[in-house]
């Protein structure tokens, strides 16, 4: 890729190059899918037959926990919070260790294929149906912060050149997600994930060589720069009330890995598809340590292009009217002076990260819909699997939707979007798993509902609050425990005598 690195942008990366990528990487992903979904069968869609090796299962993860959001959101929203989000990803560390020796152990042991059924059998039905129904929401939502990200990216950068609208290139764009998950599901997951987060570090790798390379650095030069401490501030201790003060970063982000992993069907799925506890355990762990420090280096690549981009006077992409720091990495990968190496690893690692969270994304919604909602178990095997492919066609055209619509509403840093919704919509399912498996009683289960949805309006009214109305104190990602502990409070109160 060297010999490109002084070839003009503009001359090499067309509109029709960039698609000719895209459509020969979905070659190769349709290719793994066929090989990998010969069976077509429920057990292979839902659990892989419990075979996948934990190790393959582990590097994937990574890809699909990082997503499109931070390959591109998190680089760019370094100019405001610079390496603050490391306190975050630091309690994330903490969280993984509770899902690998907490909730693990309970998954396996009921042998469920979704999570959910677990609060079906100690809980009751309605239990099973309301924490089902906050996954749906908070993967629904999830997935489509993720894809419409990485939409606004395609639609910029190509797809405007041809005048194509942007609801064909989110059309067009799950659309191909559809097509190498719809016979395959978990099992293809597995190993399309594994390709997928190998990219997306690669472009990372190769993006931080390349701009260090057109500064005139070395690594050492960058990292011992006094230009790098302009953004390397990771504690923020000064005061409790900020929004991003360590302790409520580090909290929030424990439990934003407990509930985004442990208590997420989509996360859940590729664990409950290991061989053993002992191999879920083992991946969880390995991929925990992969993932921080595959995060820093996304950090670290965020003020490197903070820093070209002063140096060569470029502003940040302007979309709607509004400046979008998460456009920044586009904008010098693929209208920067820094070569074709770099525009082609930051389009295919852009297009794994993309696709890395949103086809798991897909699977897992196909995946508790079926069994938490319309409980195929009860159904015949040729039923269950037209059930199945009618579903995988419905979330489909449902993901279609909500991404065209975050096109008209959302203003703000995608991964801070994401996180924030994350509070609301995470909540109620840490405080059924917290009562279920830290308690021995047993609850009137058809009040859950109003237990549910009574703490999230008051999560969404503390949220909501003026910080100058409470002494300047701002609610960051402490939000999401406390709304586990308004649903815990709230089941106890409902307990049977």
């Amino acid at each position: 890729m060297i010999i490109f690195s002084f070839i003009p942008l503009a001359n090499m990366i067309t509109p029709a190059f960039i698609l000719s990528l895209i459509l020969g990487y979905f070659i190769v992903l349709i290719t793994i899918s066929y090989y990998t979904s010969r069976e077509d069968s429920n057990i292979e869609f839902f659990t892989a037959n419990r075979s996948s090796p934990w190790y393959l299962v582990a590097f994937g993860m990574v890809g699909a926990s990082l997503s499109g959001v931070t390959f591109i959101s998190v680089p760019g929203w370094v100019k405001v919070s610079e390496f603050s989000y490391l306190q975050v990803v630091l309690g994330y560390m903490v969280g993984y260790f509770v899902v690998a020796y907490v909730l693990l152990p309970i998954y396996y042991k009921n042998q469920v294929t979704s999570i959910y059924e677990y609060l079906n059998k100690r809980l009751g039905k309605n239990s099973h149906l309301a924490g089902a129904l906050f996954f749906f929401i908070s993967r629904v939502l999830g997935a489509a912060f993720r894809l419409f990200l990485v939409a606004i990216v395609l639609q910029q950068f190509i797809f405007d050149s041809w005048n194509i609208p942007f609801e064909v290139t989110v059309i067009l764009s799950i659309l191909l997600i559809w097509v190498y998950t719809q016979r395959g599901g978990i099992k293809t997951i597995v190993w399309t994930d594994t390709i997928q987060t190998s990219l997306m570090i690669l472009a990372v790798f190769l993006s931080i060589m390349y701009i260090n390379k057109e500064l005139e650095w070395s690594m050492i030069d960058f990292l011992n720069s006094a230009k790098l401490k302009e953004y390397s501030n990771v504690w923020v201790t000064d005061s409790f009330f900020v929004r991003n003060h360590f302790l409520k970063s580090f909290i929030g982000g424990m439990f934003i890995t407990i509930c985004m992993t442990g208590l997420d069907q989509d996360m859940m799925q590729k664990n409950l598809s290991c061989r053993n506890l002992k191999d879920a355990q083992k991946n969880m762990m390995v991929f925990s340590v992969v993932l921080v420090f595959v995060t820093g280096l996304f950090m670290l690549l965020g003020a490197l292009l903070f820093i070209y981009a002063e140096k060569e006077g470029i502003a940040l992409p302007i979309m709607d009217g509004k400046a979008k720091s998460d456009l920044l990495f586009p904008e010098i990968a693929l209208n920067g002076n820094l070569g074709l190496g770099v525009g082609i690893t930051f389009i295919l690692g852009l297009i794994a990260a993309a696709y890395s969270s949103a086809d798991s994304a897909l699977t897992s919604l196909t995946t508790s819909f079926c069994v938490d909602f319309l409980s195929l178990e009860k159904k015949d095997q040729i039923t269950q699997k037209r059930i199945r492919k009618k579903t995988h066609i419905g979330m489909s055209i449902m993901l279609v939707v909500v991404v065209i619509a975050f096109k008209y509403i959302l203003n703000q840093n995608v991964i801070d979007s994401l996180l924030t919704v994350a509070g609301y919509t995470y909540g109620p399912l840490l405080g059924l798993f917290a009562f279920g498996i830290f308690t021995d009683y047993t609850i009137k289960d058809k009040y859950v509902w109003i237990v549910v949805f009574t703490s999230v309006i008051l999560s969404s009214f503390l949220g909501g609050i003026d910080p100058t109305l409470i002494g300047g104190y701002q609610i960051g990602y402490e939000l999401l425990p406390l709304n586990g502990i308004f649903t815990f409070l709230g089941l106890i109160l409902i307990r049977s005598k």
